[in-house]
Parts: structure tokens; C-alpha cells; sequence
């Protein structure tokens, strides 16, 4: 058998290292960089940080969103799931509404898919939270449309949608939004849960110096 390194804490420890050596984070805010960092240790493409975009000011406003109590809305139980549950600062509410019996009767009703249905059920709910879309691309559509129709606002969108059809677009809207809504997104195809959950768990509990050394 190959000698290999056992540890956790300094397999953790090592990666983030090996990650701050790799990637350029010269050209970021020091409030994303921590974003970028967690980000790229989720899919290990140091290069992919030349695809982040963001609006002004938009992982601080995540971030206070999050110690002030907000709950975290997620697209489906994957980027659910990939939340550090005990990092969040106020034991924040995760809600995913996807596997809801009403999801799969909107979907049918709005010719839809059931990603996008459940989005209709964040109604009332998404004023002030911190919403990551991880996988479908339709779900960051449909709730830009209906951010549209409301008064209710997110402190912060992270659009992560994967694949090859409508993931680029719809992060191409988001970023392009002229509805007040603060934004962390990967353009192009690129995307998915692990990096979304990621994204949330760098807002919740930023790296302390000596993760970095």
C-alpha cells in the first residue's frame, strides 16, 4: 500500500494551503476570498476564480445576514445537505422545499419543472435570507421572475446552477439583475451543490489565518 497522509485536520489544513499557493486571489475583495477559497476546495479547480462574479458588497451582506439569524433557502437537498450546519452562527433555518407534495402538483400545473415549482413555495419567505441555488438553472429563473412581482427581497443570491442547458443563462440574469438583489454566481456551465454548500459555509465561518499558512 502507498504511504498516504491520514490526518484530517492536517489533510484540511494542507488542501487550503495548497489553494491559497495556486489561486490568484489578487483581483478579489478580501470578503470573497474566503468565498474563493472554500469554492475551489469544492470542485479543486484553482482556476475556476476567474469566473466568480458578485455585486458590491455581497459576501458581507450574506455574511451579516447569516449572523443576524437568516435562514438559508436551498434549491434541493444536495446543497441542503452540504451546509455545515453547526458553522452557522445564529443555528440558522435551512429550508428546502423541493420534496414538498406541493412541488411536484405545481410543477404539473405550471408545466414546470419541480425545481422551479418549489420556488413557489419560498413565498413569504425569502425577504432578508440567503438563497443557494446549486443545481437547476429553471429555479434561478423562476425566482428572479418572482422577485419581480414582490416587495420581498434576499439579502444575497448564490447562483451555482450546473449543466448545458440554461445554467450559463441563468446566471447570466442574475448578474445582469436590476431588481436590488445582491448576488455571488459562477459563469458559464459550470456550477453544482458542493460549491453552493460552500459558498454558504465560507459566509457562516470564514478561514482563520492559520488555515491559510
Amino acid at each position: 500500500m502507498a504511504e498516504y497522509l491520514r490526518n484530517p485536520s492536517e489533510i484540511y489544513r494542507q488542501s487550503i494551503a495548497a489553494i491559497a499557493r495556486e489561486t490568484d486571489l489578487s483581483q478579489l475583495p478580501p470578503a470573497m476570498r474566503d468565498v474563493a477559497l472554500r469554492v475551489v476546495h469544492a470542485c479543486a479547480i484553482p482556476e475556476i476564480v476567474a469566473d466568480l462574479v458578485w455585486s458590491n458588497g455581497a459576501a458581507e451582506a450574506g455574511r451579516l445576514a447569516l449572523e443576524s439569524g437568516a435562514a438559508v433557502i436551498a434549491d434541493n437537498e444536495m446543497t441542503a445537505n452540504g451546509i455545515i450546519r453547526a458553522r452557522l452562527p445564529r443555528q440558522n433555518e435551512i429550508l428546502c422545499t423541493v420534496n414538498e407534495p406541493e412541488a411536484s402538483e405545481i410543477a404539473r400545473s405550471m408545466n414546470t419543472t419541480r425545481s422551479a415549482a418549489a420556488v413557489e413555495l419560498w413565498r413569504g419567505r425569502i425577504a432578508g435570507s440567503v438563497i443557494a441555488i446549486g443545481t437547476a438553472p429553471t429555479a434561478l429563473f423562476h425566482l428572479l421572475e418572482m422577485i419581480e412581482g414582490i416587495s420581498e427581497r434576499p439579502a444575497l443570491v448564490l447562483g451555482f446552477p450546473v449543466g448545458f442547458i440554461g445554467a450559463a443563462e441563468s446566471k447570466e440574469a442574475l448578474a445582469k439583475n436590476s431588481l436590488g438583489v445582491p448576488y455571488i454566481a459562477l459563469k458559464g456551465r459550470k456550477g453544482g451543490s458542493a460549491m453552493a454548500a460552500a459558498a454558504v459555509n465560507a459566509l457562516a465561518a470564514p478561514f482563520a489565518a492559520e488555515e491559510l499558512r
